[in-house]
């Protein structure tokens, strides 16, 4: 049995998770075109690591290792600004 890490992520530890994290929201920052700081990068990426886990385990999608967690983390850091645009737009 594989070890389980933060939000259910297989083999990804706390700080693990946070690095992914900074990274995936600094992605999602250039992606979308925003400017934020290193903190808000790293809560930016954990959330979206909550939304692109969520998602991926929806499709039947497994999520194994750091570059499957940065993707996931990423995919889901853009969808979290993009709703996040669209609701302080509106």
């Amino acid at each position: 049995m594989e070890a389980q890490g933060m939000l259910g992520m297989p083999g990804v530890g706390f700080f693990g998770m946070a690095f992914i994290g900074i990274i995936a929201g600094y992605i999602a920052e250039r992606v979308t075109d925003s400017d934020h700081g290193l903190f808000t990068n790293l809560l930016v990426g954990i959330a979206g690591a909550f939304v692109g886990g969520t998602l991926a385990a929806t499709l039947g999608i497994q999520v194994y290792g750091f570059l499957g967690s940065l993707l996931t983390a990423s995919v889901g850091a853009v969808l979290v600004l993009f709703v996040w645009r669209r609701i302080a737009a509106g």
